[in-house]
Parts: C-alpha cells; sequence; structure tokens
C-alpha cells in the first residue's frame, strides 16, 4: 500500500467512514470483487452475468445502507412527522441504474466493470424487474417515492411483496399469452427481511360484545384464521442527499408452517395446507376476480397489507414514545386509489377495539390521519364489495362501516333535510338491488383531503362521480395533477438527451425540471438543433435495433415513430389507431405510387387477463402488422411493431426514441395519464384528445406545438344524452365505412370474417367510447401530423419546446404541492452517522 492510499484509508478512520460506503474508484472496485467472492461464492470464471449484476447491486447497496441507516436515525430521534403512502401497486422498475444515478457513481462503476472487460448495460439488464404494479397507478407510486426521498420528505411506502408480479405477457398467433411473472426466482439483493417487526391478521369468524373494567361495552374480533405479515424493506434513495426512505412490502406466512399431528396421521398433503391458504395473500398481483373466490382473495389482499402498515404505524409510535391520541400529528396516511379504503375502518378498529380510545376520539383520529387520491372516472372501477363478501371476510369492519355510516347519514339528513336520494347515493351502503359496500364513499367519509390528478379530472369528481361529497364538503377537494421523475425518465432512460441538456444548462434541472426552459433560447442555434436531431436518431436506431432482434421486423430509424404504449383498454384506444393504420394501408392499396411520410407504429401493453375485448384489440393490431409489414405494395412505408411485455425496463427503451405520442382516450375518461409526460420531456410531440392531463400539457407547450382531435369532454356528454348512432358515422364516412368493412372482411385473419365480429359489432352498436366519432378528426389530424414531420427543423423546433416547457410535470412538483396542501409536513435532512455515532448509541 502506497503513503497516499495509507493517508486515505486513516482520514476515513478519522471520519467514521466504513470502506464499505465509499464511493470512490478504488474502493468500489474492492467491493465488487469482495462481494463477488464472499457474496456470490464465485471466482470469475465460473461467474455468470447475473453473479455480477449481483455482485454490483450488493456493492452499491453498501453505499445506500449508510445512509439508509442515517435516515433512519435521524427520523427516530427526531420524531419526525412521516408521510405514509398506501398503495397496492409499485411499479418501481430495475433499482440498480436509478441507484447509481442517485448515488453520482454511474460513470464510475461503468468505469469499474469495463477494466474487468464487462459491459455495464449487459449487467443493469439482468436484473429482474419487480412486476409489482399493472401499469400507471404504481408507476406513480414508484416517482412519488423516489421525489419524496429527493427531497427529504420522511415517508414510508406500503404495500404487497407479490410472489408473482404482473403476468409476464407473450404473444402466440397474435394473441395474448400470460405466463408466471418469477421475477424472485434469482432472489432481491435490494431487501432485507424484518421477521423481527411481523404483525398478525385476522380474517373471517364472528365477534363478541363484552364489558371492560370501567364498565364500558366493547368488542372482540374472534377470528376464524389468523396469517403473520411480515416485512421485506428496501431502500429509496434521493437524488443527490443523504435521505433513503423505506419501501415496506408485505408477505403473508402462516403462523405454522407444518402440522405434525396432520402429518403423522398420514395427511401429508394437510400438514403443509394451512401455509399454502396464507401465502396465497401475497402470492399474485391482482387475482382474476370474474370468480366469487378471486374477488374474495382481492379483499383479503387489501386487508392483509393496509392493517399490516396501520399495525406497523403503531408500533413506530410506541418506538418513539409517542401516545397514541398524537397518530394524526405523526403520520400523514395517503390512499392510493380505493384499493386501501379498507383502512378508515381498520384503524377505528385499531384504536376503539385494540387502543380502547373512545368512538369520537378515534374518529378525529382517523379522519385527520387519511388523504384520498381518486384516479379514475369509470363508475366501475369504484371498488365495492358485496354484503355476504365483506361479511364472511371481515365481520368486525362490516360492524364498524354501519356505525360510521349511521352518524354520518345522521349529519346528511340534518344538512339535506327531506333529499332521501341524496341521502341512498352518499350511503356507505348502496342499498338498490344487492347490496355493497361502497369503498370509495369510505374513504371519502374518513379522509380529511381528497383529490383528483388533472384539473379536468377533479373537476369531473366535483360535478360528476364525486359530486354529493363535493357540494357536502367542498373544502376537502382540490387537485394534484400527476408528474413523474426525470431521475428515470430523462436521466437514466435517455442519457444522450442528458448530456446534451446538462453541456447546455448544467444539471440543475435533474433536481429542478423548470430549468429546462433554458432550453427555448437555443431553439435557433443550428448547431444545438443539429445535436438533439441526432440524440432522437441514435435513439432510434437503437429501438429499431432491439425490435429487429425481438420480433424480425426491419424498421427505418428515419421513419416516424409513432407510439402508444399504455394498458389495453378500449377506453384508451388502441384501436382507434388501428384503424388509421388500416385507412393508410387503403391509401396504399388504391394508389401503390401515394407519396406518404414513412411511419413505424410501435404499441405495447397488456391486457387484463378476463379483458376478451381488450385481447382482441391486441389480435388485431398484430394481424394488421402482419399484413401491412409484408404486402409489397407498401414498401417499408408502414410498418407495424408490438411490444409484448411492456414494463418500465421496455419503456426506457422507447420513450427517448418516440416521435409522436399517442394519447387518444376519449375525452373524460382518463384521470391524467403519466406516459404522455415521459413522452413530452424526451422531446416527442402529443396527438391527442382534450382528456386528463393532456389539457396541461397542450396549456404548457402551446396549442402550435401540440396536435388536438376529436370530441371535447361536454360534446361527449351531449353525445350521449341525446343518444349517439355508430352506425351514422360508418355511414357518413366513405374512409371509416372502408376500414371497417375490410377489417369485417376477414381481410386482416386470413378471410375469416368472424375473428373481429365481435369488435366490430361493438363499434357499429354501441361504440361506449366514441371511436366512430373522433374517427375523421384523427385521421385529419395525422395527416396534419405528416405535413409537419416533413419540415425536418419545424419538428425538431417543437420537440425541443415541448421538452423545454415539461417541467410541471415533475413528481416533484406534485409532491411539493402534496406536502404543503394537504400532508402539511416539512424536509428533514440527513446527516451521515459516522462510526462513533454508532458506537456512541450503544452507550445510550
Amino acid at each position: 500500500m502506497d503513503s497516499s492510499s495509507a493517508g486515505q484509508e486513516d482520514d476515513r478512520e478519522r471520519r467514521g467512514i466504513s470502506e464499505r460506503a465509499s464511493l470512490d474508484k478504488r474502493a468500489l472496485r474492492r467491493s465488487f470483487l469482495d462481494n463477488l467472492l464472499y457474496v456470490q461464492g464465485k471466482f470469475p470464471r465460473l461467474a455468470t452475468k447475473n453473479d455480477y449484476y449481483l455482485a454490483l447491486a450488493h456493492t452499491v447497496r453498501d453505499r445506500l445502507m449508510q445512509r439508509w441507516i442515517s435516515t433512519a436515525a435521524a427520523y427516530t430521534t427526531q420524531c419526525s412527522r412521516t408521510v405514509c403512502y398506501l398503495s397496492a401497486e409499485f411499479l418501481m422498475g430495475p433499482h440498480l441504474g436509478n441507484n447509481l444515478i442517485n448515488l453520482g457513481i454511474y460513470d464510475v462503476a461503468a468505469e469499474v466493470v469495463g477494466e474487468l472487460g464487462l459491459d455495464l448495460e449487459d449487467l443493469l439488464y439482468q436484473e429482474e424487474e419487480p412486476g409489482l404494479g399493472n401499469g400507471g397507478l404504481g408507476r406513480l407510486a414508484a416517482c412519488f417515492i423516489d421525489s419524496l426521498a429527493t427531497l427529504e420528505v420522511p415517508a414510508l411506502g406500503y404495500g404487497i411483496r407479490y410472489e408473482y408480479g404482473i403476468f409476464h405477457q407473450t404473444l402466440s398467433d397474435g394473441w395474448q399469452v400470460e405466463k408466471t411473472d418469477k421475477w424472485l426466482r434469482f432472489g432481491n439483493p435490494w431487501e432485507l427481511a424484518r421477521p423481527e417487526w411481523a404483525v398478525e391478521i385476522k380474517f373471517g369468524g364472528h365477534t363478541e360484545q363484552y364489558t371492560d373494567e370501567h364498565q364500558r361495552l366493547r368488542v372482540r374480533w374472534v377470528a376464524a384464521r389468523i396469517v403473520n405479515g411480515v416485512p421485506y424493506d428496501t431502500p429509496i434513495l434521493g437524488y443527490h442527499v443523504n435521505t433513503a426512505n423505506t419501501l415496506r412490502l408485505w408477505k403473508a406466512e402462516a403462523p405454522e408452517s407444518f402440522d405434525f399431528g396432520q402429518f403423522n396421521r398420514g395427511d401429508y398433503a394437510g400438514a403443509v395446507t394451512q401455509k399454502i391458504v396464507s401465502e396465497n395473500l401475497s402470492k399474485v398481483l391482482y387475482p382474476n376476480d370474474e370468480q366469487e373466490a378471486g374477488k374474495e382473495l382481492r379483499l383479503q389482499q387489501q386487508f392483509f397489507f393496509v392493517s399490516c402498515s396501520l399495525q406497523d404505524m403503531l408500533r413506530i409510535l410506541q418506538i418513539q414514545r409517542i401516545p397514541v391520541e398524537k397518530f394524526h400529528e405523526k403520520f400523514a396516511v395517503q390512499l392510493n386509489d380505493t384499493h386501501p379504503s379498507i383502512g378508515v375502518a381498520e384503524l377505528m378498529r385499531l384504536l376503539v377495539d385494540e387502543q380502547l380510545l373512545a368512538w369520537d376520539t378515534a374518529w378525529d383520529i382517523t379522519c385527520k390521519s387519511f388523504g384520498y387520491t381518486n384516479h379514475t372516472l369509470m363508475p366501475e372501477a369504484l371498488e365495492r364489495w358485496s354484503l355476504p363478501l365483506f361479511q364472511r371476510v371481515l365481520p368486525r369492519h362490516l360492524e364498524i362501516i354501519y356505525e360510521i355510516n349511521a352518524r354520518f347519514l345522521d349529519q346528511v339528513r340534518i344538512r339535506f333535510f327531506g333529499d332521501e336520494a341524496r341521502i341512498a347515493r352518499l350511503s356507505l351502503i348502496e342499498e338498490q338491488g344487492p347490496r355493497y359496500v361502497r369503498m370509495a364513499n369510505l374513504a371519502c367519509v374518513g379522509s380529511h383531503a381528497i383529490n383528483g390528478v388533472a384539473d379536468l379530472h377533479t373537476e369531473l369528481l366535483k360535478q360528476d362521480v364525486l359530486k354529493d361529497f363535493y357540494e357536502l364538503c367542498p373544502e376537502k377537494f382540490s387537485n394534484k395533477t400527476n408528474g413523474v421523475t426525470p431521475r428515470r425518465w430523462i436521466v437514466l432512460a435517455n442519457p444522450r438527451l442528458t448530456s446534451l441538456i446538462t453541456e447546455t444548462l448544467g444539471d440543475g434541472w435533474i433536481r429542478d425540471l423548470d430549468l429546462l426552459r433554458g432550453l427555448e433560447s437555443h431553439i435557433d442555434d443550428a448547431a444545438f438543433v443539429q445535436r438533439w436531431q441526432a440524440v432522437k436518431r441514435a435513439n432510434k436506431a437503437d429501438l429499431a435495433t432491439h425490435i429487429e432482434r425481438r420480433l424480425q421486423i426491419s424498421i427505418d430509424p428515419d421513419s416516424l415513430f409513432d407510439v402508444q404504449v399504455k394498458r389495453i383498454h378500449e377506453y384508451k384506444r388502441q384501436h382507434l389507431a388501428a384503424l388509421h393504420i388500416v385507412a393508410l394501408y387503403c391509401r396504399i392499396k388504391a394508389n401503390p405510387n401515394i407519396e406518404m411520410v414513412p411511419r413505424t407504429f410501435i404499441f405495447g401493453g397488456k391486457a387484463a387477463p378476463g379483458y376478451h375485448m381488450a385481447k382482441l384489440m391486441i389480435k388485431l393490431i398484430t394481424a394488421i402488422g402482419d399484413v401491412v409489414n409484408f404486402d409489397p405494395d407498401v414498401r417499408g412505408r408502414l410498418k407495424v411493431a408490438f411490444l409484448p411485455n411492456f414494463s418500465v425496463t421496455n419503456g426506457q427503451r422507447i420513450y427517448p426514441a418516440a416521435d409522436l405520442s399517442e394519447q387518444i382516450s376519449t375525452a373524460g375518461k382518463e384521470a391524467s395519464g403519466t406516459g404522455n409526460m415521459k413522452f413530452q420531456m424526451n422531446g416527442a410531440l402529443t396527438i391527442g384528445t382534450m382528456d386528463g392531463a393532456n389539457i396541461e400539457i397542450m396549456e404548457e407547450v402551446g396549442k402550435e406545438n401540440f396536435f388536438q382531435f376529436g370530441l371535447l369532454t361536454p360534446e361527449v356528454y351531449a353525445w350521449q344524452a341525446r343518444g349517439y348512432r355508430p352506425q351514422e358515422c360508418y355511414e357518413r364516412s366513405p374512409a371509416l365505412r372502408e376500414v371497417i368493412d375490410l377489417i369485417g372482411s376477414g381481410y386482416f385473419a386470413r378471410g375469416d370474417s368472424s375473428v373481429f365480429k365481435p369488435l366490430i359489432d361493438v363499434l357499429l352498436r354501441y361504440d361506449p367510447y366514441f371511436l366512430l366519432a373522433d374517427f375523421d378528426s384523427y385521421v385529419a389530424c395525422q395527416d396534419e401530423v405528416s405535413a409537419v414531420y416533413k419540415d425536418k427543423h419545424r419538428w425538431a423546433r417543437m420537440a425541443i419546446l415541448n421538452s423545454a416547457r415539461s417541467g410541471k410535470f415533475s413528481s416533484d412538483r406534485t409532491i411539493r404541492q402534496y406536502c404543503s396542501e394537504i400532508w402539511n409536513v416539512d424536509k428533514v435532512p440527513v446527516r451521515l452517522l459516522s462510526q462513533e455515532d454508532v458506537e456512541a448509541d450503544f452507550m445510550q
């Protein structure tokens, strides 16, 4: 060892910095090799790429530990007010790249592994992506906890550690096939199990009344079954700060995994039945709930993680010696949609039955603790549970909900005397026909704040979906337009653009996205515009290579990349884009020499396993591709690619390469959207309806930099009111009629006219999402897109302005609004603990 190295080590010792926490290149290399040898148990000649990935992951996790422990110590010492974000989904994406970015050692790590003959990009793609979300809801939760850590706000993310995530999607003859997502098959180097903090969760059984020592009537819940919830913690590091918050996911385990009595009696299967039944709770993300068993499991899942989380909060109160009466002062609990809304009844149970508080005191604490974010305008997405199911699973909670409802409706009757219809609409119990518990109503009644996630969405909540609650308590309502984290969706996903922006503006924009406005002064700088175009061209070439490897479809990087990636659903209208492709194809067939801007249509997204129409939409897209991609008349002017298994990883490839962002949902149906923001940040132009956050994107970028089409929300409502007849749209538009007839003839199904008949029948008879009404407007708008794309300089100018004006859509802005307007929580800077601090803690 040379004297300078010895001096550095002495200095680290004086400052109490462990070698395992050091960020310098030499220490990273040593740790990487140590972890390969002593954690993976491999020497290089026998190691696989996955071994190298895991060695690097453990090397990075070691660097997170000092920050994670220091953060926990700061929060515990200061008894900091804490945000608790309850979400059934956390679609985190791979951790390694994001942690390297946030630690500021991405380039250093690339050098370390590069000098050992490895490629960092190869190692990044070894990471199994945690499939813990279905789409926008889970991705939003991931962005929020990234921003909370970056803004140094004390926070805990609470959810479920699904053993099998959202299914792995493959295509067979164009049809979606669901396969098990075994994301944990090689382990998860980022998590730590905390079995010492396990909690008991009850299900079923009955309730009993008793009198306590003060002669007060109490209720105890005698459960039929008990499951243990075991927390698994993952550090969530902020960008270039010491704060590392915790994502705490719960795994279900049986109290006793093995029944020796049954085993000894020869019942070998029965000996492990309890273990199997218990672990089903955290087995899979969103079981198919078409059958009653699926509905029951889904309700059990939601209660499981919410009860685990609330009990964990009570444990934290006890550790920090905070009286339970101050629960709402310590915690700001946010319900991410209706999935965790059972938390209102569960917190009441814990406070009244377990902590023995008076009802009124408990109710005051509960209402001050909870905030509710609504994410949908679709009535069917506002969860409700049949009374028999709810009674069977959660008997005590049904009693509590009845009591909440009785007290609440007493207040409603006084406020709206004689308005029985309003009382019925506001009730927590749906009385018309079969009786149901309305979970959105429970969330509204038990929360002090209710918010939508885009300006239009919030207004529609007030005017329609939650109108009665708004008229009752308008002060509860506010808007918090969604946002996404620029750390993952620009810095990690688009390193070329990151370098260009940073060279131009400095790196402050990564923490303050409003600084991207500085790009506007460069739109007339020919050299800058040329570099911008080169970045986009290189990203498109990368995606083209990936698509060719994956799908064996050769595409032109100079074609217009027209992209729609999101969950497959009729209201998101992927089939409208499909009809447009057919319309262009019909133009070519009518005139094979027609001049046309070459386009590559890229789709991605998963259909719910039980949603046949969404699966048929995928089949239509792939079937069109099978014809268009290989018709010699087309001569490469049109290409269609459906990338299976859309995920965060695939999104990181796709968003930077897109030219055109398809945001074409029916006006008034999409709450916000977040993919639209990721595309915009990366310089894609949007073609969209005035729906969700599209409206705010257009307001930010200017109408001249946005391709708008379609009915407005009031027009959609007006058409619905007077009776929409889609057949009239079909008869009135020759282009639409040609497209529908060609699909209906079986042309894209090898002559089988029955394949797409269900989809055509729905469109012509009902068309609930006004696809045919918007068709002509959409095609005309797409013609405008083609005209603009021909002018490369104009397109680049519009793209730069889109990116420059995306600052509003950072999740940092969204979280600042939540913190100041709903949660009333402040940042808590974290000082890194030294070894001396740790040793001193032993003495306390």
